[in-house]
């Protein structure tokens, strides 16, 4: 990664204390993926920089340095931070720890950027998250290279049934099957997932069952910690928003 490099737009996902008075950030950019950042001094009182260096803001980041660790240069916002709020804020952080277990240090993902972009802008105007969080996980997938037919049999080859029952099977895909379980699928809900538009419910239950299989080869057994936050949230607590 070159030192010369300009302005980057840039989301952080993650950010964590870094002696009394720094930060480590790690930041989703367009052109180069997933990058650890170092942020000297952005903790102190002096800093410009303590309003500015949030998570779901669009930023413009430059940064410096080889190895695993930058030093940031530079930082400025696009925008004011997308607004998130209660379950649709939790999403979002479920989106980001995504990101950051499953794609690689310094890769690009510049299609998967666009597609974060668009799923914080959707989860900001959101009644149910569920279907900006199936979108996500399956762009997610497709930039992985986790390639599979939701349209055809994978043993005849022939256009899926709306109506017919299918079994999926790693590394094959979807065939026709008279048995049901938590491996199968109806045709409609596999065209509903191949078109990334859910219009029941059972759809939308069917793209969650499929997606946490699919991911679960990439997450390991390591609990997701945004999902042990939501499922230990009480009712009786304030969920928390972000800034604006």
């Amino acid at each position: 990664m070159s030192d010369a490099l300009g302005l980057q737009r840039c989301f952080i996902l993650h950010r964590r204390p870094y002696t009394e008075t720094s930060l480590i950030l790690d930041v989703f950019s367009e052109e180069f993926g997933r990058v650890s950042i170092l942020a000297k001094g952005a903790r102190s009182k002096r800093s410009n920089l303590k309003g500015v260096l949030q998570p779901f803001t669009p930023l413009l980041l430059k940064w410096f340095g080889k190895g695993s660790m930058r030093t940031l240069r530079q930082a400025e916002p696009i925008s004011l931070g997308i607004p998130l709020n209660g379950i649709n804020l939790y999403s979002a952080m479920y989106i980001n720890e995504l990101i950051s277990r499953v794609i690689e240090s310094e890769t690009a993902y510049p299609e998967l950027f666009h597609d974060y972009l668009a799923s914080l802008t959707e989860l900001a105007q959101a009644d149910n998250p569920e279907p900006a969080l199936r979108r996500f996980e399956l762009a997610l997938l497709s930039s992985l290279g986790y390639g599979v037919d939701f349209l055809h049999c994978a043993g005849s080859g022939e256009p899926v049934s709306e109506n017919m029952t299918y079994r999926y099977r790693e590394q094959k895909g979807f065939i026709a099957s008279v048995r049901k379980d938590n491996l199968t699928f109806l045709g409609d809900e596999l065209i509903a997932i191949s078109e990334r538009r859910f219009l029941t419910k059972q759809q939308l239950q069917a793209a969650k069952r499929f997606t946490r299989m699919a991911l679960k080869p990439y997450l390991g057994s390591k609990p997701l910690k945004s999902r042990e936050l939501f499922m230990a949230l009480s009712p009786h607590k304030a969920i928390p928003k972000t800034r604006s």
